[in-house]
């Protein structure tokens, strides 16, 4: 745990040391105050969000502002690093490739009993237990064997019945058949009966035996009990068949089918391995581990493999040629919500990486599935993706903790529709962006009430859209637009507190300026703003009909956080941020 702490912040001080190589290059040669007086922005080695035109101290933290020094790459996604800077730092890269894997899998689990050869032995007589010739768990039984001797009022019942009916066999031989069917009803054998009718008197006592081989896994009876008919005295275990059951995490299941071979060990039997096919996988995960479980089933011929031994199988992974991209897992940088990771990439004056957000698959061995973010024939960073992470941060690039750069410089894309309504249909939904500028100022005040009110009613707006005379590419877009804003204001009027409305207010946000970027809604000035720490540290977007910063996600709290990306003028989308405020 330790270790988890102490090395992201190593890789800060390792990158501030690689900012120094990267961007000192003259300094040894000039004064300190030559540099602060040459330096355009301050910023804060801890927020490097903060920007300042002069030297002071940081707003949050207090600590004395440093100089910026600008990298020459003006993309805020890469960072460029000297070939010297790289060696100090250690940086290693690899290839990917889809050139698939066979890599193996490592399962654990324990021998368990084969539930298909368990059995139970019963009493088929009603009686009490006189003696036990069984009476311990673990004890093995044999099919045949005597387990126990029972007294049986209704067998001596039964047997004086058989008496009597024997003397009269001659006048009803059904009514001597019938008496035996009774006693072998009770499982009492012909041997025992014919014994009965020699010795001419009953038996108080009767014996009872195993009908089936095994092991007692349960005793369930003591002397002196007395038994009802189909009572079950013992469970019985044949271990002459076992199942080998391993935990296999959920990512990794598919990669299993019925049928695959696994080699098997255990540390009571070094030395000895076992190979046997998947007979199960199961199809439910249990909850508080995330695994499933897979069986094999085990001849046990030997009885050199007892339950709940421990043991240790390995699968040989199926090469899936061409339909996997896999990435080593050192390369993949953790954020709790997101993996990241960086790109080297070719072709430039400067070693120069690219930050990526990565979506991740099953784990496979050493490696990671690649779902997105990367491609075949990347080259990531593998060693050293921290000290580049610390510096990019430090040089307010795009990094793990400063993912606003890359939410605000991405265009909100949409498509350019300005002559796709008609007259009606652009009225209604103008009206909409002015119930949402209203919306927005509710929210400005913090007034959970009204802003209740103001999303249901521009709900109902939303209903009575006429869409008959719409273009079908308007009508598309307005529709997927729709998808979005009517869940989200939905939410907001159902919600009595302003902190649970604002949770949906950036959905509503952005499906407006979307309509208002796409239809090129009336021609008055409207702004694009945004606030890095809304929605915990997220970002929020808001549209404005004034420039001034008056933020809706925090009110009075921190009424003009934020800054002004954009005016609704711009149709390219290129962002053109002011200073942010706080």
């Amino acid at each position: 745990m330790k270790w988890k702490i102490i090395t992201p912040l190593l890789a800060v001080i390792v990158g501030v040391f690689v900012g120094y190589l990267i961007f000192g290059g003259e300094s040894e040669n000039k004064s300190s105050s030559q540099t602060e007086n040459s330096a355009k922005v301050w910023t804060c080695s801890m927020h490097p969000q903060i920007r300042k035109d002069g030297p002071g101290k940081c707003p949050i933290c207090e600590m004395d502002l440093i100089p910026l020094e600008q990298n020459s790459n003006d993309n805020p996604l890469q960072f460029s690093m000297t070939t010297d800077a790289m060696k100090i730092a250690n940086i290693q890269t690899t290839i990917i490739n889809g050139e698939g894997t066979n890599e193996t899998l490592v399962l654990s689990g324990k021998i368990k009993t084969d539930e298909t050869f368990e059995s139970s032995l019963v009493s088929h007589i009603p009686g009490r237990i006189e003696k036990l010739y069984i009476s311990f768990e673990g004890q093995k039984v044999s099919k045949g064997q005597r387990i126990a001797k029972i007294y049986a009022p209704d067998l001596i019942i039964a047997q004086k019945e058989l008496l009597e009916a024997y003397k009269m066999k001659e006048d009803s031989p059904k009514l001597l058949e019938a008496a035996k069917n009774k006693l072998r009803y009770w499982k009492i054998s012909n041997k025992e009966i014919n014994g009965i009718i020699k010795l001419g008197r009953t038996k108080e006592y009767f014996d009872i035996y195993a009908e089936h081989s095994g092991v007692i896994s349960q005793k369930k009876v003591a002397v002196g009990d007395y038994l009802s008919k189909g009572k079950v005295m013992f469970q019985l275990q044949n271990l002459s068949n076992l199942w080998a059951v391993f935990d296999v995490y959920e990512r990794d299941l598919e990669r299993i089918a019925i049928g695959d071979e696994i080699r098997f060990t255990t540390p009571a039997l070094p030395g000895t391995s076992f190979l046997e096919k998947v007979v199960f996988v199961d199809p439910i995960i249990n909850p508080s581990t995330r695994t499933g479980n897979i069986r094999l089933s085990v001849s046990n011929k030997s009885k050199s493999l007892k339950p709940e031994m421990f043991i240790t199988g390995k699968l040989r992974g199926k090469e899936t040629i061409g339909s996997k991209l896999l990435v080593p897992k050192s390369a993949i940088l953790w954020t709790g919500e997101r993996s990241v990771a960086y790109v080297k990439l070719k072709d430039m004056e400067m070693p120069t990486f690219e930050f990526r957000e990565v979506e991740i698959g099953q784990s496979i061995g050493q490696s990671y599935e690649v779902l997105s973010g990367l491609f075949n024939g990347d080259e990531v960073v593998t060693n050293g993706a921290f000290v580049i992470d610390a510096s990019a941060q430090l040089n307010n690039r795009s990094s793990m903790m400063n993912r606003t750069l890359l939410t605000k410089h991405s265009d909100i894309n949409v498509p350019q529709l300005p002559g796709k309504l008609d007259h009606s249909a652009k009225v209604q939904i103008e009206s909409w962006q002015s119930s949402y500028l209203e919306l927005k100022d509710l929210f400005v005040k913090s007034d959970a009430s009204s802003v209740a009110k103001k999303a249901a009613k521009l709900l109902v707006e939303i209903e009575e859209i006429d869409m008959s005379k719409m273009s079908s590419e308007g009508h598309e877009f307005l529709m997927e637009v729709i998808k979005t804003l009517k869940p989200a204001l939905k939410s907001i009027s159902d919600s009595k507190s302003v902190d649970d409305q604002r949770k949906y207010l950036n959905d509503v946000s952005l499906s407006i300026i979307r309509l208002n970027k796409s239809f090129n809604l009336n021609s008055s000035p409207h702004y694009i703003q945004y606030c890095p720490m809304a929605n915990n540290d997220s970002g929020g977007y808001w549209l404005s009909d004034e420039e001034k910063i008056r933020n809706p996600f925090y009110g009075s709290s921190m009424l003009s956080c934020g800054e002004v990306l954009s005016n609704k003028q711009s149709t390219t989308g290129q962002s053109s941020p002011s200073n942010h405020n706080h």
